[in-house]
């Protein structure tokens, strides 16, 4: 639960999300989007933006592709700060579109939530450090995890070239939480250049911006694979 300083010091930062739905999950199904397969009775993607709602978002935008027939029919947390904006042909493009359709509504210096659309998992305790680390050291943050186990270099032929050393390697997840026009001119100016966008902080390290760590929990999985799914389904059973 939150603290009554935690709740007070979110609520001088109006917070946004955005949530890109766009993609087609090839290594999920062929067939099948894992946005909108079903746990407890709900979409995959139900879970996720009910997760985030947990705070207290002024909106939250979903980047889904133009042919999608099943977004706008599902019952969403907060139904009324629901939007919804076309995606891009990349994850990358699909956040720069709903960045600009935020920028309509919003203020530059609002703070944004980009999270995954499979990552239903991630808990209200990670979101709240998120932003309490964003508002309160005036700085763009994201969830990571320290990387666990040994790491191998294989260049080819599946032949071990090198252990490598994990001490300084995490994980990232997300969310990840930035000031909304910081981003928005981080990731225009990464494309612009030809930078290759892996995620949002790539961009904003791009732009020589400190983006600093958050501690996140090993449960927040994204659902990439099928077998993933089972894996939420557990993990949403034990966190009830």
């Amino acid at each position: 639960m939150k603290t009554t300083r935690e709740h007070q010091q979110q609520m001088r930062h109006k917070i946004w999300a955005i949530i890109p739905a766009a993609g087609s999950g090839s290594r999920f199904s062929k067939t099948e989007l894992k946005q909108y397969q079903m746990i407890q009775g709900q979409t995959v993607l139900e879970h996720t933006v009910n997760r985030l709602n947990d705070l207290p978002l002024s909106g939250y935008v979903l980047a889904i592709s133009e042919d999608d027939s099943v977004a706008k029919t599902l019952n969403f947390a907060q139904p009324d700060k629901a939007h919804f904006c076309v995606g891009g042909a990349e994850r990358v493009n699909s956040v720069l579109n709903a960045l600009t359709y935020l920028s309509q509504i919003a203020s530059p210096d609002d703070l944004v939530f980009v999270h995954d659309a499979a990552r239903p998992c991630v808990t209200q305790d990670c979101l709240n450090r998120l932003v309490n680390t964003a508002t309160q050291e005036n700085c763009s943050a994201i969830l990571a995890i320290p990387v666990r186990d040994t790491l191998k270099f294989v260049e080819q032929e599946n032949n071990i070239d090198k252990t490598v050393s994990r001490d300084y390697l995490w994980q990232a997840q997300t969310p990840q939480i930035s000031k909304l026009g910081l981003l928005k001119h981080a990731i225009e100016k990464a494309l612009q250049d030809g930078i290759t966008i892996t995620d949002e902080a790539s961009a904003l390290e791009y732009v020589g911006e400190i983006v600093k760590v958050v501690q996140g929990r090993s449960d927040n999985i994204k659902i990439t694979y099928s077998d993933d799914l089972e894996l939420a389904k557990l993990i949403l059973t034990v966190q009830k």
